[in-house]
């Protein structure tokens, strides 16, 4: 099993559609039972808020479930439970590394390093751009190849069985 969070600031935009977006490949690839997802901010602003109301026409839009996501900031035990923390800009990053131990095996790196040759290294945060077709359009590819990236730890963890 390997679980993923997305990281942003108010978890209304950026990191819920990543969330939706990633539960969504996972489902097509028949991973439901081996990926746990979740998102979070790192800021309290938003707590038990539905996500952005660009954020949920952008997934309908594109065929994608957004029912279910609420809001919540990022806790001490997301530090202990998650493989992959993936935050959406340097800012977030950088929240996040400090609270994490040097000898943590926690994958943390932005959801854009990923992306091979990306010329862009932060996920615009639609909140403020109101552009949320850019974000949806990163995010999207972004998360193609971190799943690329999770199946490949996923294959030694099936070879136990």
């Amino acid at each position: 099993m390997v679980k993923v969070l997305f990281v942003c600031l108010g978890n209304i935009c950026r990191s819920p559609m990543a969330e939706a977006i990633f539960q969504d490949l996972v489902s097509e690839k028949g991973l439901d039972d081996q990926i746990v997802i979740d998102s979070a901010g790192t800021g309290d602003y938003h707590v038990g808020k539905s996500p952005h109301e660009g954020t949920i026409q952008k997934l309908t839009d594109a065929g994608i479930n957004s029912s279910g996501l609420v809001a919540r900031q990022i806790s001490e035990e997301d530090y202990l439970h998650f493989d992959y923390i993936i935050p959406m800009d340097d800012d977030n990053l950088d929240n996040i590394r400090k609270q994490i131990d040097e000898d943590s095996t926690i994958v943390v790196k932005k959801l854009l390093d990923f992306v091979p040759d990306s010329e862009v290294k932060n996920v615009p945060d639609p909140y403020f751009t109101g552009d949320f077709d850019e974000t949806y359009e990163l995010v999207f590819e972004a998360c193609q190849h971190l799943l690329n990236d999770v199946k490949v730890k996923l294959e030694p963890l099936q070879e136990e069985y």
